[in-house]
């Protein structure tokens, strides 16, 4: 998921009039404003999608419902690669190098961390206390707590268990499934940091449309690729993820020139149905421009609440969930049927959620916000040349800092 990154503040489409061909099409249309949006909220819903989904296979029942043979939960995280790749193209165009991975790394990381040290020790513990009826051999026990938190460190994770646990629960030896996706995410971020580097993927979105267009061909040809990588399994997750990321990219690039309108979000989820229906695996990755699409244009007039629109919160989301699940498992709340399962799984995740916001996520990067800002008095901005000090800005005002969470 990416994951999972908090609202991004990107340019909105160009002022002025649209071409011809697009105020043709403008019918309906809506604006995905920088800020004014409704993608937290869309975030906050597909985490659930995947907390929901992940209700079935953790409490014994399967899979879930599946679309083209893959499940809900899957389908939401294409859907956070798209948005992500749409706000972080937009932060990687519109800020420094150096700037876009300090902000991206502050985003991920530290609350990731501090989600593998509380699974190690606090989540792992209780589990093994109730199991074993005591902690002895904890500390020991392969995976040992310590080696889980410093193996998983580098986002690839490594090690799903923590000393043995979780046991006795429907599906054993996993503490969080769904960690696995931010290290695809973060690879999506260094992709776009790189391309970008480069002025014709700057100028044109053609050279984004023919880079996705590789990968999308790549993934329908992963059988026949794989033995060459060695069926590097790096190589088919992000063949099967990055088409979201770039079509999401795509879709940022065209802004301005295609509208966000409801006519053009049907006839887009339409051609994507048709091309996921007649075509044998991949399909989803070859309509993932058109998928983005759609998802943007719900997220441009998805009604959000101020308060979630000011707090992102699907992070925590993402990250505490499996093993909240997991945790109640143990104690053999799968039992009392998935709906009861689900809604306090649900209540316990938002609490870890919010206080991952308040006290990790927001804080860390409102921190990275500052240190990459450089400060200077608003009478030299004045006096300077227009465009001599075009990464200068000002001392950021009391309002700017309660914008700050938003704005990384």
């Amino acid at each position: 998921m990416s994951a999972a990154s908090p609202l991004e503040v990107v340019p909105g489409p160009p002022r002025g009039r649209l071409r011809p061909a697009a105020a043709a099409l403008g019918w309906g249309s809506a604006e995905l404003h920088p800020r004014r949006n409704g993608l937290n909220l869309l975030r906050l819903i597909l985490a659930l999608v995947v907390l929901v989904n992940h209700g079935w296979t953790l409490s014994g029942n399967g899979e879930g419902p599946l679309i083209d043979d893959t499940n809900f939960g899957r389908w939401a995280v294409y859907g956070f690669f798209a948005i992500s790749g749409y706000l972080i193209t937009g932060s990687r165009l519109t800020k420094p190098l150096s700037t876009y991975i300090v902000h991206r790394a502050a985003r991920i990381f530290p609350a990731f961390l501090v989600c593998l040290i509380a699974t190690a020790f606090v989540f792992a513990p209780i589990a093994y206390w109730y199991v074993n009826g005591g902690l002895d051999g904890f500390m020991t026990t392969p995976t040992t707590p310590l080696n889980y938190v410093i193996g998983n460190a580098g986002l690839r994770v490594a090690a799903y268990d923590v000393a043995g646990t979780p046991t006795a629960v429907p599906y054993p030896g996993a503490w969080n499934g769904s960690m696995w996706s931010l290290y695809y995410e973060f690879l999506c971020y260094l992709i776009i940091a790189g391309l970008c580097c480069l002025r014709a993927f700057r100028r044109n979105a053609v050279w984004l449309a023919l880079t996705f267009v590789a990968v999308a061909a790549l993934n329908i040809a992963m059988p026949t690729a794989a033995p060459y990588t060695q069926n590097n399994i790096d190589v088919v997750f992000l063949a099967n993820l990055l088409p979201f990321f770039l079509g999401g990219g795509l879709i940022y690039m065209l802004r301005g020139k295609i509208p966000f309108t409801w006519p053009l979000a049907l006839a887009a989820l339409v051609v994507s149905a048709v091309i996921v229906k007649l075509t044998d695996g991949g399909g989803a990755q070859v309509a993932a421009p058109l998928l983005a699409y759609a998802i943007l244009w719900l997220g441009a007039v998805l009604p959000c609440p101020d308060l979630i629109r000011r707090h992102d919160v699907s992070y925590g989301v993402y990250i505490y969930a499996f093993p909240v699940q997991q945790l109640i498992a143990t104690f053999g709340v799968y039992r009392w049927g998935i709906v009861p399962y689900v809604a306090l799984t649900i209540a316990l995740t938002g609490v870890l959620a919010i206080a991952s916001w308040l006290v990790i996520e927001r804080p860390v990067m409102r921190r990275a916000r500052a240190i990459t800002t450089i400060r200077v008095p608003d009478a030299l901005l004045a006096a300077a040349a227009p465009g001599s000090l075009a990464e200068i800005q000002p001392a950021p005002t009391v309002a700017a800092e309660q914008r700050a969470a938003q704005t990384v």
